[in-house]
């Protein structure tokens, strides 16, 4: 009981900050290490190089930096579960995954076209 208590008085008395409030890191040498061998071993004729891998992710990372906090929790939560998925994480993959869902959201308002359908005047 004791031990209980004094648990929860030390997850109490320390202030927590929710993983989401800022941008998750990722290991990108890494990942631009193993998409530059990817490509090599697939002998594509335009591969990855590392520089460019790295200058998209950081340039990603800064995006994400300006974004990151005008996003809702659960799509930063839903967004860094796509962009971790199968183990290549990339602030590509995330800025991205916010960027669809932005787009998304704002075409959610657009006025529904009807086309040249037959059916146009029926409505």
């Amino acid at each position: 009981m004791k031990i209980a208590l004094l648990s929860l008085a030390m997850m109490v008395g320390q202030p927590t900050i929710s993983v989401s409030d800022r941008v998750p890191h990722f290991d990108v040498e890494a990942l631009c290490k193993a998409t530059v061998a990817t490509d090599k071993a697939m002998g594509l004729t335009l591969p990855e190089s590392y520089d460019n891998c790295m200058r998209d992710e950081n340039t990603a990372l800064k995006q994400l930096n300006t974004v990151w906090l005008q996003n809702s929790d659960t799509l930063r939560n839903q967004c860094e579960g796509e962009a971790t998925a199968g183990g290549s994480d990339s602030y590509v993959d995330l800025l991205t995954c916010m960027q669809m869902a932005d787009w998304a959201k704002s075409t959610a308002d657009a006025p529904k076209l009807r086309g040249a359908s037959k059916n146009r005047n029926k409505l």
